[in-house]
């Protein structure tokens, strides 16, 4: 045996530092002494640092039981951050979160979405973020926790631009909330991609419509991802719908002009040009769906 071939194996570069906590508390305490990396499924973090040496403070969240699972009060609904994509869409959750819960067997493949977290799909805070828009038209907030208190904040509010959000160094995302909505509301997800799940979304759309028993919209909302920086609702389309009775020729209201504040870029998915027509034709199928 050559003296080479005994030489031992260079390992990784290891973390400056590895935590993980079993409670809350002790989790906010470590924010507040300095930065930390928050680890939860690691589905984005880890790809991001394929092939480099990782140097970071990271603090593993995954012990913390009262970050998981998903709480029912009346229609109102809490899902912990730390909630894989894989019990949100085996939740017994109202019709509304129909939208929510398709998105949530499109992130990624079953190995992602039994590891992916809800709150992780929102912090990394990708333009192409599945669970988004289906958020967004659920009137989503997120909870934001630190030594120094709670605030809430919501989604549209948190999501400040592609990778950006509101959340400050010494705070965790412990939940996302989602309001009463009544019975009579019902969503849709659509997602145009290569393939069905495993790729980043070209154009993403979720649509909530609520009906009265007179059969006419008494809410709409709709939202478009991967066109723009952050997800974005079209309060001009919605404020089309509201008034008018319930029918799936409702959809044809959807007009160009509607989706002007969308900025979509050419790459190598898609041109911006066929994302912006593609998103028109999306809309359009999601609205015929709940309205129909």
């Amino acid at each position: 045996m050559t003296e080479s071939s005994t030489a031992p194996v260079p390992l990784p570069t290891r973390a400056a530092a590895y935590h993980r906590p079993a409670r809350l508390e002790q989790a906010l305490e470590l924010l507040a002494a300095g930065p930390r990396t928050v680890l939860a499924g690691g589905t984005d973090l880890y790809p991001a640092a394929a092939g480099r040496p990782v140097r970071l403070e990271f603090l593993d969240v995954t012990a913390i039981e009262e970050l998981r699972g998903i709480r029912v009060d009346g229609d109102a609904v809490t899902v912990g951050a730390t909630t894989t994509w894989t019990e949100l869409a085996r939740a017994p959750l109202p019709p509304a979160f129909r939208a929510l819960q398709a998105a949530a067997r499109q992130v990624g493949a079953v190995q992602i979405q039994n590891a992916g977290t809800v709150a992780g799909n929102v912090c990394n805070a990708s333009p192409a973020a599945d669970g988004v828009p289906p958020m967004l038209v659920l009137d989503a907030e997120v909870v934001l926790r630190s030594a120094r208190g709670e605030r809430v904040l919501p989604l549209a509010g948190f999501l400040l631009g592609n990778r950006r959000t509101a959340r400050q160094a010494d705070e965790l995302v412990t939940a996302l909330r989602f309001p009463a909505l009544p019975a009579r509301t019902r969503s849709a997800f659509l997602k145009l991609g290569h393939r069905s799940s495993l790729v980043i979304s070209i154009v993403m759309v979720a649509a909530a419509v609520e009906t009265g028993g007179d059969g006419a919209v008494r809410r709409a909302a709709v939202a478009v991802g991967a066109c723009s920086p952050v997800a974005l609702r079209l309060p001009a389309l919605e404020r089309k719908l509201v008034g008018r009775r319930a029918g799936p020729d409702l959809a044809a209201l959807a007009a160009p002009e509607d989706l002007a504040a969308l900025t979509p870029i050419d790459d190598l998915r898609g041109t911006a040009a066929y994302r912006r027509e593609a998103a028109l034709v999306l809309v359009r199928r999601c609205l015929t769906e709940v309205l129909s």
